[in-house]
């Protein structure tokens, strides 16, 4: 199995040399093991790290130097618990890599993080467990392989207490990103007791939009930077939020909410569903079996993949160029196919796509198929003039979809009145057809789907909640 690098410098008379190598050693963790004293090499080595002294044992984990950790730093450092050791293959752009590590982070499991960017050999090793796709975090429990394991499953592999939740709370906020956090700062502010619950990692889509440049304040921030700060906000101001939670569905009982999750239940006086919305496809042959071999919906958490590589960008609106405009800033050609024969986005985006030398355009071509090489993996796409009718193959290393969204509101069909795109219907201050319980953000029909847009939802949304306690 995966094996990261340690060598360990120390001496046979060092008492904490001693004890580090009985630690690696008891808990079956390679390491290389060089003696100071008979090495000069490596006595200069140990020098250098530790500003001339001489001090052991020292350690190089990964390539970063640890001067005489003790044992519960090691077991940090190396993920190893009780239950066995622990490795988390991930990248610092993926959604669900930062949703896995805190729930481990928050139940005070230790874990070994390696970065698929940045270690090659990583990524092969990730691929190879996955049958040729690059699936992350992949997690290895006691080399076991978890691809992309929900909260309840490490709940559950790491045999986890997980007492239930019995407080009612002001508010019950589902779903993570602006519309949600916004929601949650303006009640906390009101001194309402706030629950957020988010099925991934906050941010929600904006949290994967690599550059923002239409938010008030900011000429240009991350999506990451920004959400970030909102999240950071809402906890300073005491909401309590739990990641990696699936709400299933929502019961009216007596005068308050019953909040139903894959793991537990939650209770709430008022809810506001912000639960966005997740991103369309196209439904042609070969699509479904290559989702994860190729075929992507988020350039900024999966196109490093594709670094001096072919793409296909399917869509023509504000996102579809975007994020093809982002690939073609490292991939070595992007190829945009679009449905119509003009763009949707904003003259800024179709602007700013003539300075790129890399991106082809295909307009009113519409794909028809995908193509998978004999390992099962995307390598072109069968793409239809509207006009002539004729067809040709794209090739290419990878394909990402940006046709529209969809809302997220299957747990919700049976409870509130929804619109023919199944989006949540809602009268004045976001109220839904059921008494205490609000839509806010992209799942709410008439909104915008703009990160402004969606703080202005969590507004409105809180006002909405406070006008219910109150009476």
């Amino acid at each position: 199995m995966f094996q990261e690098k340690i060598t360990m410098y120390g001496a046979a008379w060092c008492p904490d040399c001693r004890r580090t190598k009985e630690f690696l050693e008891q808990n079956q963790i390679d390491f290389e093991y060089i003696n100071v004293d008979v090495s000069p090499e490596a006595s200069a080595v140990v020098e250098e790290i530790n500003n001339g002294k001489r001090i052991i044992p020292t350690l190089i984990i990964a390539g970063r130097p640890y001067t005489n950790p003790q044992n519960h730093q090691l077991a940090k450092i190396t993920g190893v618990n009780k239950q066995g050791k622990i490795i988390v293959f991930g990248a610092d752009w993926c959604p669900d890599c930062r949703r896995a590590k805190r729930f481990l982070q928050d139940n005070q499991i230790n874990f070994q993080f390696v970065d698929v960017d940045t270690t090659p050999q990583a990524a092969g090793f990730v691929m190879n467990i996955n049958n040729g796709k690059r699936i992350i975090p992949t997690i290895l429990i006691n080399d076991t392989a978890y691809t992309n394991p929900s909260n309840a499953v490490l709940t559950e592999v790491l045999a986890l207490d997980k007492a239930a939740d019995e407080r009612i709370y002001d508010v019950v906020i589902v779903g993570g990103g602006a519309a949600g956090l916004t929601t949650a700062i303006y009640a906390q502010r009101d001194k309402f007791d706030t629950l957020l619950l988010e099925k991934r990692n906050l941010g929600g889509n904006a949290f994967i939009t690599k550059k923002i440049e239409n938010y008030p304040g900011f000429k240009e921030i991350s999506g990451p930077e920004l959400m970030d700060k909102m999240a950071e906000q809402a906890l300073t101001l005491g909401t309590k939020i739990e990641t990696g939670v699936d709400v299933t569905s929502i019961e009216k009982s007596d005068d308050f909410f019953k909040i139903y999750t894959g793991t537990n239940t939650y209770k709430g006086k008022s809810v506001v569903i912000a639960t966005g919305s997740t991103y369309r496809t196209l439904g042609v042959e070969g699509e479904n079996e290559l989702i994860g071999s190729g075929v992507h919906f988020c350039a900024t958490c999966d196109g490093a993949f594709y670094r001096d590589k072919e793409v296909i960008v399917i869509g023509g609106g504000n996102s579809a160029l975007e994020e093809g405009m982002f690939l073609a800033g490292f991939c070595k050609k992007v190829s945009i196919v679009h449905r119509s024969e003009r763009f949707s986005a904003t003259e800024t985006y179709i602007e700013k796509l003539a300075a790129f030398s890399n991106i082809d355009v295909y307009l009113n071509h519409a794909v028809t198929a995908f193509h998978a090489n004999t390992k099962g993996i995307f390598q072109s796409a069968t793409i239809k003039n509207n006009q002539t009718g004729s067809t040709m193959t794209l090739s290419a290393d990878g394909v990402f979809i940006f046709v529209g969204l969809q809302p997220n509101t299957r747990p919700y069909e049976s409870l509130l009145n929804l619109s023919q795109s199944k989006h949540i219907l809602t009268k004045g201050l976001n109220k839904t057809n059921v008494d205490g319980i609000f839509a806010a953000g992209d799942v709410r029909f008439g909104a915008i789907a703009q990160v402004a847009a969606a703080t202005g939802e969590g507004v409105v949304a809180s006002y909405g909640v406070r006008e219910y306690l109150t009476r």
